[in-house]
This record gives structure tokens, sequence and C-alpha cells, in this order.
């Protein structure tokens, strides 16, 4: 049987190299899609507009506007679940912008 020379289980130094710099590339575009969605700030309300919350990319609060017809000390649970909800939905589209910002990242799957 002959040697190969230069035979790295199926990959050559050069596409070693090559893989190496794609993966590299994609780290660095990873870390400043990364660094844009902690600059993002996301929105929410609910209750037709009786809260609105703003979170940042890094999922902090960063503020909360209450109506004050929203405000009725009889019925706390109300506010309670409209600020659960806004807070929520928020960090949903948080999630929802860094999962879009990941699937641009496609070329990973070139490199497996």
């Amino acid at each position: 049987m002959a040697k190969h020379g230069g035979y790295m289980g199926g990959m050559s130094g050069m596409n070693m190299n090559n893989l190496m710099k794609q993966a590299q590339k994609m780290q660095a575009q990873m870390q400043q899609q990364a660094q844009e969605l902690e600059t993002k700030e996301f929105k929410a309300t609910s209750g037709g507009g009786a809260v609105s919350v703003t979170v940042s990319g890094r999922k902090e609060l960063k503020n909360i506007e209450i109506a004050k017809e929203a405000v009725d000390p009889e019925d706390v649970e109300m506010l309670q679940d409209m600020i659960m909800a806004a807070v929520n939905d928020a960090l949903h589209q948080v999630d929802g912008e860094n999962a879009k910002m990941m699937g641009g990242l496609n070329g990973l799957n070139g490199l497996l």
C-alpha cells in the first residue's frame, strides 16, 4: 500500500487552514452581531397600551410605563399580568432577533 503524504484524516493541511480561517471569520461575525444586539432596545405593550416596557438586547429591563387608568387598587393582579405580558413579549423579541441574526450565519453548515 502506498502512503499518502500530508494525509490528515481526509483533509490536507491547506483545507484545514481554510477551515480555520472560515471558523475565525464566523466567530468574529458572531461577536459583532452579539454586540449589535446588546445595543438594541425592544419595546412591547399590553392591555391596549396601558403598560409599555422597554428591554435591552442584553435582556435588561430599561423602562416601564403604566397609564394611570391601569392602576386599580381593587385589581392589582390585572396590572401585574399586563406587566408580565409586556415584559415577556419584549424578551421574546430579543430572542427572535438573536435567532434571526444567528440564522444568517449559515456558513457553519458548510464547515461541518
